[in-house]
Formats: structure tokens, C-alpha cells, sequence
């Protein structure tokens, strides 16, 4: 594995918390490089299941863990997590570096008064405007008055770099997702970080050149939460509500519900892009069976002219849709590839044929045991 970054490719809610699961397994070390509490990354477990927000998914696996210098905490729903975490018999092992900043009140107080964009009201935009207005807490400096934080606190950098020195595995896990991104997202319905592959070397101090892959995830369909232009969206409330509630399509943070669109092959072929992705985790194919009809979205119409490339504003574009049989089959408990209803795998080929990317784990299930593994980690 060595430096193996896990990003997102949609609006986030990929699924990226079970995937850091599965690859944590093989780690040395998990890293959170960016965003706030406003992620929720969620992992069953057996009966169990375990929500996340700052805390990286590699902390399931008793692995030692990270938070970056890319991230913006909240001590307070830190040291909760970390409780509760204890609570269900999780042995915590984390370094809070030192150069991440707090979140405080005063930020929390700021984003409630701002307009409405979906945000999720936790201080993070402003926390990550007094960063940049060189007015913000690093957490070295709010550790001096607080013990329970100063005992986790350490250089982020210098230990990441010193694992890769001697070869230890690092994964490093992103919140949110590639089209959230402030700098090359659906702006301005985007969050203050930067969720894409580069995001990994700002958020941690480590070059780029000791990045040795990218695992993009995708969702099978698309969601997205809150306001803002998504092309996909799936018009038959039928259909929508049979995804949502086959799904379980509701934030993790926030308890929202998602909005729910068909495969936005447009908008995937730019997230890959973005982060040179060398592979494809796939989550969530068992949700779409029971369905007679699936659609990708192959192109976009706007005023009569029609591009397979991803613009900066979204509004006015039309899909353009390829229409695909779907299968009846439970494939929750199918644990190889081959044998998959013959539409699901044309479904999963014809996406690697449309993006030049190969997909190498397919989510079957919410559980860390409903996964297809195509190759070996």
C-alpha cells in the first residue's frame, strides 16, 4: 500500500467510511486530511455500527490514527467521539497535529447567521476564514489551557513521514467529495476545504511524490445534500424514494435526506480527472436491484449544445441518457464478481468503458463483509 489516498467523486456520501475500513486492514497508520465534523463516515460492523466524524474510519480496526493539519476541529465533539468510541470497546490510539485548527463558538455563532447554501451549521466556513485571515487557533496554542487536548497532540508531518521512511503502509482518508471541493466544485454550494487527491499533501505535509495511488469512490447512483444545481436528479418519485429508503440515503451528521440521481458519467470522468485516479471502489450496486430500468448519464444538454465536459455552473444542463436493463437479484451476499446478474456486470462495464477507469471493489451492502474484490489489496 505504502501512500494510498482514498478521495471522493461525487457531492460526498460515497461511502468512503467502509472503504477506509477495508484498506485499514493493511495500514500502519490511517490520516484525516481535511474538513470538520461536518463529514459522518459510517461503519458496520457485525450488529454495530460505528459514526465517525473526526475520528478516521481506521480507528474500527484498532489502527493508530491521524488528524491533519488540513482539518478544522472541534475539541468538544472531538473528546465525545473519542468517549464514545471507548464506550463500544475501541481502543484509541490518535495524534491531533499540531497546526490544525479549533473550531470555536464564536464560529459556530458566525455560520448560523450566514444565507443558506446547505451548509450543515457547524462553524466550519468561518473556522477555515479566520485560517486564512491569519485569525485562527492552532490547536498547539489551544492545547496550552487544555490538558485533555495537549495530550493529543504531535507533529502529523514528522510521523507520517517517518512511517513512510521504513516503509510502513499510510492511508490517507478525505471527507466530503470531489465536486464539493472550494476550489474545483459546483461553487458556490461547496464546502471550505479541498476533499481532492492534492488536498492529501496540504492537509498532512507530505509531498506529492510519496503518493504512490488514488482510490476514487463512486456510488453506483449519485446523491447529493443540500442546495445547488444536480443535473440527475431522479424527476419519479417512485423511483427516488425506492433509492432513498433502499439506501438509507440520510446524512450521517445531519440526519438529512439525500437527493437521489442516476450515474453522472459528465461529472465522474471530471472527478477522475481531477485526482488521477488509479482505481474505482464502486458502493451501493445492491441498491439499485429491484430496478427494471437503470440510466447513465452520458453527456449534458444546455440551450441545444451538447458536451461530455463538466462545466463550472451546472445550471441549464440537461442529461443526456443511455438506458440500461437492470436485474430483480439480491446481490447482497455474492462475494465474486462472476457471479453477478449478467446486467449488473454490463452495468459495471460499461462505466469503466465511459471513464478509462478500472473498478476494483464493489459495495454489495452496508456491512465490512458485503464487498467484491477484483483484484488483491
Amino acid at each position: 500500500m505504502s501512500a494510498t489516498i482514498i478521495v471522493g467523486l461525487q457531492w460526498g456520501d460515497e461511502g468512503k467510511g467502509k472503504i477506509v475500513d477495508h484498506m485499514a486492514e493493511n495500514a500502519d497508520l490511517v490520516v484525516r486530511y481535511q474538513g470538520g465534523n461536518n463529514a459522518g463516515h459510517t461503519v458496520e460492523v457485525g450488529n454495530e455500527k460505528f459514526a465517525l466524524h473526526l475520528i478516521p474510519s481506521g480507528a474500527i480496526r484498532g489502527k493508530k490514527v491521524a488528524i491533519g493539519n488540513g482539518v478544522v476541529v472541534n475539541p468538544e465533539i472531538l473528546l465525545n467521539e473519542i468517549k464514545e468510541l471507548k464506550s463500544k470497546g475501541v481502543k484509541i490510539d490518535l495524534i491531533l497535529d499540531e497546526r490544525a485548527h479549533i473550531i470555536t463558538q464564536k464560529h459556530i455563532d458566525e455560520e448560523k447567521e450566514e444565507g443558506k447554501i446547505g451548509t450543515t451549521k457547524r462553524g466550519i466556513g468561518p473556522c477555515y476564514t479566520d485560517k486564512i485571515s491569519r485569525k485562527g487557533v492552532m490547536a498547539i496554542d489551544y492545547a496550552e489551557e487544555n490538558p485533555e487536548i495537549k495530550k493529543l497532540i504531535g507533529d502529523v508531518s514528522f510521523i507520517i513521514n517517518s512511517f513512510l521512511d521504513i516503509g510502513k503502509n499510510v492511508l490517507f482518508e478525505g471527507a466530503q467529495g470531489t465536486l464539493l471541493d472550494i476550489d474545483h466544485g459546483t461553487y458556490p454550494f461547496v464546502t471550505s476545504s479541498n476533499p481532492t487527491a492534492g488536498g492529501a499533501c496540504t492537509g498532512t505535509g507530505v509531498g506529492p511524490t510519496r503518493m504512490d495511488k488514488v482510490i476514487g469512490i463512486s456510488k453506483a447512483y449519485v446523491t447529493r445534500v443540500g442546495l445547488g444545481p444536480f443535473p440527475t436528479e431522479i424527476a419519479d418519485k417512485e423511483i427516488h424514494d425506492f433509492i432513498v429508503k433502499k439506501g438509507n440515503e440520510f446524512g450521517t451528521t445531519t440526519g438529512r435526506q439525500r437527493r437521489c440521481g442516476w450515474l453522472d458519467m459528465v461529472a465522474l470522468e471530471y472527478a477522475c480527472r481531477k485526482n488521477h485516479v488509479s482505481e474505482i471502489a464502486l458502493t451501493k450496486l445492491d441498491v439499485l436491484g429491484g430496478l427494471k430500468e437503470i440510466f447513465l448519464c452520458t453527456s449534458y444538454n444546455r440551450n441545444g449544445e451538447v458536451s461530455d465536459r463538466f462545466p463550472v455552473h451546472l445550471e441549464g444542463c440537461k442529461p443526456v441518457f443511455e438506458k440500461l436493463k437492470g436485474w430483480e437479484e439480491d446481490i447482497s451476499n455474492i462475494r465474486n464478481f462472476d457471479d453477478l446478474p449478467e446486467n449488473a456486470k454490463k452495468y459495471i462495464k460499461r462505466i469503466e468503458e465511459l471513464i478509462e477507469v478500472p473498478i476494483t471493489i464493489i459495495g454489495v451492502g452496508p456491512k465490512r463483509d458485503q464487498i467484491i474484490l477484483r483484484k488483491s489489496f
